[in-house]
């Protein structure tokens, strides 16, 4: 596939806003949706956690997820950020292109 959604939960808005205005401003990214209380539950060291977090929702190349992930690695404050990529297997071709045209 050509384009992937991207998943990444983050502690706080704070986070959020700069992991997405780095990787816009790299081009990695065509667009970042950044979604408010997201609770999660989830195994860490041998325990259930509960945490509240953000989603960002992020469009992109398929072809960029290695420079992505390298990229998210080195900023994100979390030990193993959630970076998790998911196929776009049909859309607007109108809204293809302009994924196309926004980055590298």
């Amino acid at each position: 596939m050509k384009y992937t959604i991207v998943f990444v939960t983050v502690p706080n808005k704070k986070e959020a806003k700069k992991i997405a205005d780095i990787i816009l401003k790299e081009k990695l990214v065509a667009c970042v949706n950044i979604i408010n209380k997201l609770e999660s539950i989830y195994w860490w060291q041998g325990k259930i956690e509960k945490s509240n977090e953000l989603l960002l929702i992020m469009k992109t190349k398929t072809s960029l997820s290695k420079e992505l992930i390298k990229k998210i690695k080195s900023i994100h404050t979390y030990e193993v950020p959630e970076i998790i990529f998911l196929p776009i297997t049909a859309g607007n071709t109108d809204y293809l292109k302009w994924i196309d045209d926004s980055l590298l």
